[in-house]
């Protein structure tokens, strides 16, 4: 697997599936920024169609929805059909994440910490998402709330050392002596 960090703006993202789980990774997307994510479900329950609002389609996607997508979550459908949607979006060039099913995924979402810009992420590639998500509750205790503030300080101090013209390594060293002098770590 490659790790990246997607921005949700350049992204046409989309969660097929009809359970509280596909909901839930519809809200999770929508949380970091993916505004635009649509939600297809056949079945959808209240809460969902409430959530979704106007980005709900009531049924799964077809080959012209997936044309336009560039990653599908599917969750909370029965293995088979979730393989023939796999291999539906595969075919259109979609990558896709099937929950649950590491045979099925292109990528796998990751246990995340996000504190403002900071994103700390933890993955067992799939094989262990339990691991993940106890490692993820460790990091949530060692970088606390603070480092919010802390990463835009940080961010505002390097703008203000590029517009001065501060080579990348120069940067590098003031913000570990930064890190060290106020020992953040």
């Amino acid at each position: 697997m490659i790790p990246i960090a997607l921005d949700p703006r350049f992204a046409r993202l989309a969660v097929a599936g009809n359970g509280p789980l596909a909901l839930r990774r519809f809200r999770a997307l929508r949380a970091v920024g993916a505004a635009d994510a649509i939600l297809f479900s056949d079945a959808p329950a209240d809460d969902a169609v409430i959530a979704a609002g106007g980005s709900l389609r009531r049924a799964l996607p077809e080959a012209a929805d997936l044309a336009a997508l560039h990653a599908l979550w599917i969750v909370d459908l029965p293995r088979g059909r979730a393989e023939t949607l796999a291999n539906a979006a595969r075919d259109a060039r979609v990558l896709v994440n099937v929950e649950d099913v590491p045979q099925f995924c292109d990528f796998h979402s990751v246990a995340e910490v996000r504190r403002g810009d900071l994103l700390l992420t933890i993955s067992t590639n799939g094989r262990a998402p339990g691991l993940s998500s106890l490692i993820r509750r460790d990091l949530e205790q060692k970088y606390g709330p603070e480092w919010q503030e802390r990463v835009a300080e940080i961010g505002a101090l390097r703008a203000d050392w590029q517009r001065e013209g501060v080579a990348m390594p120069e940067a590098a060293q003031r913000i570990a002596a930064i890190v060290a002098e106020r020992a953040w770590l």
